[in-house]
């Protein structure tokens, strides 16, 4: 329809989109976790959350919540969590006396962890998109994954108290640091992945290949329960999951670019500026946008789209990019758990 537009422009543009060193995370991200799922170390982590948690009001659900802060320093990916504990939890939850609403819900809110504890996808596609440093990223998403985390605990322990959900008997002392022993070479990914990239190691893709690596030879060598037709599923789940997002970001790359082209966030934020907000009010705002936009749009096309839009408004106020790459990232975490779409 648009004359100085060829469809040629269009194609150029999505496979420019393509042609990204960093979107290479995202496959590696979700191949880690798959990996981790088949080759035994998810068992080990959930092992290790029993011994922690299981005695708490609604152990199961509480051991849930925990694996998902430790799954997330590893896979990077919500998608890949959610797919992992649905299988592990939700049926053995309905068993235990669980609600199936309250044991789909719990699985899937605490999979959002996985994008904002790091490592993360949407960190990685942030900032390649908007030119933030990931390393410092990775940095300021630990304490607010942690409180969330913290908060989906307290959630569970006050459902529990209420419909009075089975608890396990406390672990010994011995019995977790069993647990430990056995899954600290699992649980030392996140510190390999973050630690490589801010000693100048590796890039956050390359580091993305390293936990691969890792996770393969810990697989392999040390839990001794990757065959290969286990690691056919995991490259075949990975090859599903990472088409999904892919073609996501691209498409929504050429739509970010065409808004770009006729200049609307321009004309959609003109007014904002006047409202005399400060950085608190814009920080406000910043979540509200992103919570709506969350409800009809994956995450890392909300990233090109909406992130790139909002920038101006963020630096207008003299809001730290970290800071607003943070808070925008959390409030679009939720948007993978909002109707009408989540993923």
């Amino acid at each position: 329809i648009e004359p100085r537009l060829s469809p040629m422009v269009i194609f150029n543009t999505t496979f420019k989109a393509y042609n990204s060193f960093i979107l290479l995370a995202v496959p590696f991200f979700l191949l880690t976790a798959n990996l981790m799922n088949v080759g035994g170390i998810t068992d080990r982590l959930v092992h290790l959350s029993r011994t922690m948690v299981g005695n708490f009001p609604g152990a199961l659900a509480q051991i849930n919540v925990l694996l998902s802060v430790f799954f997330a320093g590893i896979s990077g990916s919500s998608t890949a969590d959610a797919a992992s504990q649905g299988k592990i939890f939700i049926e053995a939850q309905v068993k235990e006396g669980y609600d199936l609403s309250f044991s789909i819900a719990i699985t899937a809110v605490s999979a959002v962890l996985a994008v904002i504890i790091p490592p993360s996808i949407l960190m990685v596609v942030w900032g390649g998109v908007l030119q933030v440093s990931i390393g410092a990223l990775y940095l300021a998403g630990v304490i607010p994954g942690l409180l969330l985390g913290l908060a989906q605990m307290a959630t569970v322990h006050a459902y529990a108290k209420i419909r009075k959900y089975p608890t396990y008997p406390r672990s010994s002392i011995r019995e977790f640091f069993n647990a430990a022993l056995v899954a600290i070479p699992a649980l030392m990914t996140p510190f390999i992945i973050v630690g490589g990239i801010l000693l100048g190691w590796f890039t956050a893709t390359e580091s993305a290949a390293a936990a691969v690596i890792y996770a393969a030879v810990l697989s392999i060598f040390v839990y001794r329960q990757l065959d290969r037709k286990q690691l056919w599923t995991a490259l075949l789940e990975t090859g599903k999951l990472s088409a999904v997002a892919v073609f996501f970001d691209n498409t929504a790359s050429i739509f970010g670019w065409m808004l770009a082209y006729y200049q609307i966030p321009k004309a959609l934020l003109q007014n904002v500026t006047t409202w005399g907000m400060g950085p608190i009010g814009v920080g406000f705002f910043i979540v509200f946008v992103f919570l709506v936009v969350g409800c009809f749009l994956d995450a890392i096309p909300a990233i090109i789209i909406v992130g790139t839009t909002l920038q101006p408004l963020a630096a207008s106020v003299g809001m730290h990019p970290v800071s607003f790459a943070i808070i925008s990232i959390v409030a679009l975490a939720f948007g993978l758990v909002t109707p009408p779409y989540g993923m």
